[in-house]
């Protein structure tokens, strides 16, 4: 029979959710829930709770939300809840080293990638644009360096031609089951320790790198538009106006950098070419090229910026 633990739960997007959600139906007891503050949201600005509080409310799980846990009453209220552990999936807030050894199995986290490779805050969109043939997730044991701590499990899933966005629903769930086996088998399991010449550190993505460079290789352009999508969005101008490209592949072509080459809005790159798939005007929902197109037809021989 598999141990039912006392689990501080930490985190804030929807990436964290099923964590969330497998250790509830596993009958593990969820003590607290921590996420960040509400923020402001929508066009009225109003306060908005985190996926993972609007979650813990739903399961009827008690939730906190201190903007940072450096004071005392943190900390104090934070080890009270004597957790067997803590389970972190991209809650957002520094973890100071007395939170970390608080409880008694420590701080365990749900890192989506595999470990050394993309240390840092956004692994999934840096898999995706350096065109890696595969990621995963990492259950890592948390210490005071970045995604440095020893690792207790790992589950690799192929990169293809998915988006960011398609990955980060994908990786939470292989990250939710693989917390579930490692807290039911956690007394056996030996950690192991992070090699850290072969490190690599995936830094936040810059609004700057959205802007798409018809100059580079088409089959680095396409890794670079779904490592973008869906958000920020890799984007081009046409007559003025930002594009957001969300979907495309590379194919053969050649003519001017940045030269619309056919009816289709195939666009001629460094090297190759690239085919819009999945389009956004501004303001405007996302659209196949076929409907972008009947409504929006750009004139072969145009120059995108």
């Amino acid at each position: 029979m598999r141990p039912k633990l006392k689990i501080a739960f930490m985190g804030t997007p929807d990436f964290a959710m099923p964590a969330l959600a497998a250790l509830h139906e596993a009958g593990h007891e969820v003590a607290c829930v921590y996420t960040q503050p509400p923020r402001p949201a929508g066009r009225g600005k109003k306060l908005r709770p985190s996926p993972v509080q609007q979650k813990a409310e739903a399961l009827g799980l008690p939730v906190r939300h201190p903007k940072s846990l450096k004071s005392d009453e943190a900390r104090a209220e934070f080890a009270a809840i004597d957790a067997d552990v803590a389970v972190v999936a991209a809650y957002g807030l520094i973890l100071p080293q007395i939170v970390l050894d608080a409880p008694t199995h420590g701080c365990l986290n749900i890192h989506a990638s595999l470990l050394p490779r993309w240390r840092g805050a956004a692994p999934i969109h840096r898999a995706v644009m350096a065109g890696d043939e595969q990621t995963g997730v990492t259950i890592m044991q948390m210490e005071a360096g970045l995604d440095t701590g020893p690792m207790l499990s790992k589950v690799a899933t192929p990169v293809l031609d998915k988006t960011t966005g398609e990955l980060t629903e994908e990786l939470a769930e292989l990250g939710a089951n693989a917390m579930i086996e490692v807290l039911a088998d956690l007394p056996n399991i030996t950690p192991q320790v992070q090699d850290d010449d072969a490190a690599i550190y995936a830094p936040k993505i810059d609004k700057a790198e959205a802007r798409i460079d018809w100059s580079r290789q088409a089959t680095e352009l396409a890794n670079h538009v779904h490592g973008l999508a869906p958000f920020p969005g890799a984007w081009f101008e046409l007559n003025g106006e930002r594009v957001k490209l969300l979907r495309a592949e590379a194919c053969e072509g050649s003519g001017a950098v940045g030269e619309v080459l056919d009816d289709n809005l195939t666009v001629a790159c460094g090297n190759g070419a690239l085919r819009p798939i999945r389009l956004q005007r501004a303001g405007k929902p996302a659209m196949d090229r076929a409907d972008f197109l009947r409504g929006h037809a750009v004139a072969k021989g145009t120059i995108l910026t």
